[in-house]
This record gives C-alpha cells, structure tokens and sequence, in this order.
C-alpha cells in the first residue's frame, strides 16, 4: 500500500500541474470577450477591495464573470508594446520613410485623379450652381485639365509635409492603443503566434513539475499523518508549478552558464525567430499604411493633418483659374470664390488620403515596415525583448499564480475524499 502511495501522490500533483497549467493558458486568453452578468452594486464592492484585485477582469465595471487576460488588457497592451518594443524599434519618422512616400504619392495619384474631378464638379454645383451651369464646356475641361495638372505637385508636396512633421501628426501609442482596444483577438495573437511553442511546453512542464513536487509531498504525509496537510501541500504544488513554469520561459532574461551548461528562458534563446514572426504581425496588422492614413485623417492630432493638406491644396484652385481667376472673382463674388475654394481644400483631404486603404498596396508596403522591425529586434537586447511581452501581462501573473493554489487545495481535497490520505 505505501508503495502504492507513493506512486499515487507523485502522478496525482503532476495531473494536477498539468491541469494548472493547460487551464491557466485558455484563462490568459479566453474568452475573447466579457462573458457573465452584471450584479447590482458588485462596483461598488469592488472599490472597496485593493487596488490589484480591482484588476481582476469580472469586478471590473460591476460584473461578475470572465474575460480573457490578454484580451481584457488589450488598451494596456497596446501602451507597454509602444513604450518598451515598438519605440525601439523606430520612430514615427523612420516608419513614414520606410513607407516611401514617393510610392504613396504615386498611388493617390493613380487613384484619385477621377475622385478630384468628380469633387470639382460637386463643389462647384453645391457652391455655385448656376455659374457652373452657365460655364462653357471648353472652360470646365480647362479648370479640370489645370486641376490635374496641379495635382502631382499638391500630392507631392503632401506626402512631403507629412514626412517632414510626422512627429507632430502622428501618436503612433494612441494608435496601437485604440487598433488592439477595438481588436483584442489581435492581443491574443501577438503571444500565440510567437509563443505557442513556450506555451505548449508550459502545459507539459506542468505534469512533470507537478510529479517532482509531488515526492516531497508524499514523504511529508507520510511521516506527519494529517488530514489537512495533503490540501495545504497541494496548494504550494499548484502555487509553484505556475511560478516555475513562467520562469522556464522567461528566467534568465540574459544566458547563464552553471557547470558548462546554458541557463536562458525558452523564449529568449528564440530571439531571432520571433523577431520575424512578430514583425509580420505587427507591420501586416498595425503599423499599417492604412491605420496611418486613418490615424492622420481622424486622430488626436487629425486637425493639424487636415489643416496642412488644406493649406496645400487651396493654391490649386487659384492656379487652376489661371489668369481668369480675377474675373471670375469678379463673377462670383470674392466671398463666394474664397467658399468655393476652401471647400475644394477641406473636401479634398479625405479623397487624398482615402487610397492609402487600398489593400495591395497596404500589403506591398508592410514588406518594408516588416523588415525594418525585423531588423531591430533581432539586435534588440534581451532585457528589451523579454519587457516587449511579459511586462504587458507580468501584473496580472499573480492570478495564474493564484489559480494554480486554488485548484491545488481542490486537488488535494480530491484526493483525500478518494484515497483517504
């Protein structure tokens, strides 16, 4: 029977570990969205506890139920994967240039040479209906043909002025932020696609962690014949497990070396893989030239954005008039004409931007971005690479850590109502 014992325990804390370890993985990512109900005045019982365990995702906004780590942290994700990984990787500048402006410009001008004569015509019957109406035909093509003419040189000198002040247009943290708040599988993505390989192994460590701890637990009992010591002990198994697994995977952030053998965390001796793999996610998914353009268009900073292209594209419609633009000034009305043309300027932003969504061309240009974060990470040191990802989760490690004891004094209690010991 002792022997029996012996093996029973030992298998019984690695299921155990296998079983923390499996489940703490699906809590860090599933489900995707809050699942649960909300419970009349939960909130205000969640303000009185400590600030940590406000964290939890459940107490949060008086519900009660459960969303997935990762994705219920996807806004603070999004803050921590700017300021200790896409920052240092390249600046709001070096992203727009690796971009190539000079194809972007093209792009817009193959693909809105026909909205900008489409806009001309509205305008000028939203404005000024009848003048417009009364204008020969030959005069409309030439105001057209000038417009055309002019544009090249608009686009270029945009996408120029955006370069130049990208800085001051651009919060590429707000724009991380808001993509990944609306887009929490993203989150999710960003740790399973890189560390699926570290994952796995978690779960399996868990069984083989779970057996080892499982020893000491059985000569404890087995010597102090306690009834609720099997439950205490199965709550450090469950406790340390999860602590050792995630410090299998990150611990030591920089290669150590104990009697000729390398100590390194799994993720980090795979630096040069994962470099790739996130590059990809991030530059195919969120530093894209699309999230950019809206980003510009409608961010924090959108008003200064349009402001510059307007600026820019008001002497289009002065050049475009040619030398009879003061006899039309005249026709007009110099209110109506100054109208006239500051509505060509506004309306005009958005359908110069608007191609920066086109799909392959988006794809064709994340190639750029991707090789460039590729670049940087791969030489990033191991303290930056390894703060990228854990720090995004590493305040909210405590309720894996926690589980685990959890289901650790169950186990325990499992096996005492079965074995009696």
């Amino acid at each position: 029977m002792e022997k029996f014992q012996f093996i029973i325990i030992p298998l019984f804390t690695g299921a155990i570990g296998y079983v923390t370890n499996l489940t703490g993985v699906w809590m860090l990512f599933n489900p995707i969205q809050f699942v649960g109900f909300r419970v009349p005045g939960l909130r205000t019982v969640a303000d009185l506890l400590p600030r940590r365990f406000q964290e939890i995702p459940g107490l949060i906004r008086g519900r009660f139920g459960w969303q997935g780590i990762v994705p219920s942290r996807a806004a603070k994700m999004g803050s921590i994967a700017v300021d200790k990984g896409i920052s240092k990787l390249g600046s709001p500048g070096e992203f727009y240039h690796r971009l190539e402006p000079e194809k972007i410009a093209e792009h817009i001008l193959q693909t809105s040479e026909r909205d900008i004569h489409e806009l001309v015509e509205q305008i000028m019957l939203r404005e000024h209906p009848q003048l417009w109406q009364d204008v020969p035909p030959r005069v409309k093509d030439a105001v057209h043909a000038r417009v055309r003419a002019q544009l090249p040189q608009i686009v270029h000198a945009v996408t120029d002025q955006i370069g130049e002040n990208i800085d001051q247009l651009l919060d590429v943290k707000l724009m991380v932020i808001k993509h990944l708040e609306a887009h929490p599988e993203l989150a999710n993505r960003i740790f399973l696609d890189i560390g699926d390989r570290e994952l796995k192994l978690m779960v399996n460590f868990g069984f083989y962690f779970g057996f080892l701890l499982g020893i000491p637990v059985f000569l404890i009992t087995h010597n102090f014949a306690y009834w609720w010591l099997l439950p205490i002990l199965g709550t450090f198994v469950g406790y340390l497990t999860n602590l050792l697994a995630m410090s299998l995977i990150f611990v030591p952030v920089e290669p150590k070396y104990i009697l000729g053998v390398k100590f390194h965390g799994l993720f980090l001796r795979r630096q040069p893989e994962v470099a790739g793999i996130y590059a990809k996610l991030i530059a195919d998914e969120i530093v894209t030239l699309n999230n950019i353009g809206n980003e510009l268009l409608t961010g924090v900073r959108a008003d200064r954005t349009r402001a510059m292209i307007e600026t820019a594209m008001r002497p289009a419609v002065d050049r475009a008039t040619g030398p009879a633009r003061a006899a039309v000034r005249v026709a007009m009305g110099g209110k109506e004409y100054d109208a006239i043309r500051d509505s060509v300027a506004t309306d005009a932003v958005d359908y110069t931007m608007t191609p920066l969504g086109d799909p392959e061309f988006n794809a064709r240009q994340s190639a750029l971005i991707r090789d460039l974060i590729t670049t940087r990470m791969q030489e990033m040191p191991s303290v930056d690479f390894q703060e990228m990802l854990r720090s995004a989760i590493k305040e909210d490690e405590w309720m894996l850590y926690v589980h685990g004891a959890v289901l650790g004094f169950a186990g325990g209690l499992i096996h005492l109502g079965i074995f009696g010991v």
